[in-house]
C-alpha cells in the first residue's frame, strides 16, 4: 500500500514522518489531507483542522480592508467620497512638533489586514506578506497594526512576494502571537520549490520554521472558515477563458527539509526538474457583508480573477457581489483585448466596487474605469476601505 507523508514538527527533528494509507489520503478533501491527520497529530499542537464551510458561512456587520505592502505609494491620492464605501488614506508619521524619520514603503509584493466585527467581536486576518520582513514591519509599525492581535494568517500561493516577510514577521512577534495562531494555505503544493521563468531562485515556504513558531497549519484545498468571521475560495478551478501565465516554475522534493512531498503530488509534477507552475494550490480570501454582498480579496488571481470570484461566490452560496480588491494577475505581455475581455466578464458579475492594486496593471484601471464608471477605486500602501455598517 501506498504511503502518504506529512512533514510536521515532533521532538527535535522537525521532520518526523507519520504515515497513512492511500485510501484514508484519498478521503481527505474539503478541508485538505493534512486535516484528516489531527487525529494522529492533536499532540503535537502543529496542525489543525479547519472548519469546512458546511457547518454555515459566516456573515459580518462590517469590513475594513488596509493594504500594508503593495507596489506603490501615493501621497497624492486623496480620501474618496463613495457612497456605500469609506475610503481613507495614511501616508506616513507626520506629526505637529515631531521631524518625520520614516515612511510607508512600496515594493512589489502585497499585504492585506482585514479587520471584521460582528456584533460586538472584532476578529483580524492578515493575508499575505508581501516581499521582505523590513517593509512589512515599517508599515504596520507606522500603520498601528499590532500582529499580537491577530487572530489567522493567510497565504494566497507559494510566490516570494507574497510570503516573503512571513519569517520575519514571526521572529519579530516571537512570544506575542496568540498560541496556535492558524497558517492557512490552499494545498501542499504551497510549498514546493519555485524558481522564476528565467531560472532565477524565487525561494520557497519555510514549513519547519513555521511549524517551530508555533504556528498551526492549516492545508484547506476546499473552502474553510477563518477565525469565524472569513472564508477561503478553496481551490480555484479553471471556468472561464482565463489562463495562467507562465511566470514560474515549480519542483517537487524536500531538500534540507524544505519542499513539497511529491508523495502528494500529482504525477506530471514529478519529474526531478522544474516544470511550468499552473498554482493549482492558489485560494483567495473572502467575506460576507451584511445587507451588502460579498467582499473578495483576490490576492494574485494566477488562476484568474474571474474564475477567482465565481469561486468565492458559490463557496459563499451567494451571487451578490459587493467587492473585489487585490491583485488581479494582468500585466504586459498579455494583449489589450484580453484585459478588455476580463474587465467585461467582472462587469458582468456586477459588482458595487472594482479595487485592483500590486500585479492588476495600468491598462486593466484604465479600460475598467471606463466600463464600470463610478466603481473603480485607486488603491496604495495605506488606504483602508470599510464595507457595510459605515461608521459617521
Amino acid at each position: 500500500m501506498t504511503n502518504y507523508w506529512c512533514a510536521c514538527q515532533m521532538g527535535a527533528n522537525p521532520f518526523n514522518r507519520i504515515a497513512i494509507g492511500r485510501r484514508q489520503a484519498l478521503r481527505a478533501t474539503g478541508v485538505g489531507f493534512v486535516a484528516t491527520l489531527v487525529g494522529i497529530l492533536e499532540g503535537s499542537g502543529r496542525v489543525g483542522r479547519a472548519q469546512s464551510a458546511a457547518a454555515g458561512i459566516p456573515v459580518v456587520d462590517q469590513l475594513s480592508v488596509r493594504i500594508v505592502t503593495d507596489n506603490y505609494t501615493d501621497r497624492m491620492t486623496v480620501p474618496q467620497s463613495t457612497p456605500g464605501i469609506k475610503v481613507e488614506r495614511n501616508f506616513g508619521n507626520e506629526k505637529p512638533g515631531v521631524s518625520p524619520h520614516s515612511t510607508l514603503e512600496a515594493e512589489w509584493g502585497l499585504a492585506m489586514w482585514a479587520e471584521s466585527t460582528r456584533n460586538v467581536e472584532t476578529k483580524r486576518v492578515l493575508v499575505d506578506f508581501g516581499y521582505s520582513a523590513e517593509v512589512l514591519l515599517t508599515n504596520l509599525g507606522l500603520l498601528g497594526l499590532d500582529p499580537a492581535s491577530l487572530n489567522a494568517l493567510v497565504l494566497s500561493h507559494g510566490h516570494f512576494d507574497h510570503f516573503g516577510g512571513l519569517m520575519g514577521l514571526l521572529a519579530n512577534a516571537k512570544g506575542r502571537l496568540q498560541p496556535g495562531l492558524p497558517l492557512f494555505v490552499g494545498g501542499e503544493d504551497c510549498f514546493c520549490t519555485r524558481e522564476t521563468g528565467m531560472g532565477g531562485d524565487f525561494g520557497v515556504l519555510d514549513r519547519p520554521g513555521i511549524l517551530a513558531a508555533g504556528i498551526r497549519l492549516m492545508v484547506a484545498e476546499g473552502p474553510a472558515i477563518v477565525a469565524d468571521h472569513a472564508l477561503t475560495s478553496g481551490q480555484i478551478p479553471r471556468t472561464s477563458f482565463e489562463e495562467p501565465m507562465h511566470v514560474t516554475k515549480e519542483r517537487t522534493g524536500i531538500t534540507a527539509g524544505v519542499g513539497c512531498n511529491p508523495d502528494l503530488e500529482p504525477a506530471e509534477k514529478n519529474t526531478g526538474a522544474f516544470v511550468w507552475d499552473d498554482f493549482q494550490h492558489e485560494i483567495g480570501t473572502c467575506y460576507l457583508v451584511k445587507d451588502k454582498g460579498l467582499v473578495v480579496l483576490t490576492s494574485c488571481s494566477h488562476r484568474g480573477v474571474v474564475n477567482t470570484v465565481k469561486k468565492a461566490l458559490a463557496a459563499a452560496g451567494t451571487d451578490r457581489l459587493h467587492a473585489v480588491i487585490g491583485g488581479f494577475h494582468l500585466p504586459p505581455p498579455l494583449s489589450e483585448d484580453y484585459v478588455r475581455k476580463v474587465v467585461v466578464a467582472l462587469k458582468e458579475l456586477n459588482p458595487d466596487y472594482v479595487i485592483p492594486g500590486h500585479c492588476s496593471g495600468e491598462r486593466f484601471y484604465d479600460i475598467a474605469r471606463v466600463e464600470l464608471p463610478g466603481r473603480v477605486v485607486r488603491t496604495a500602501v495605506g488606504s483602508r476601505f470599510t464595507f457595510g455598517a459605515l461608521p459617521a
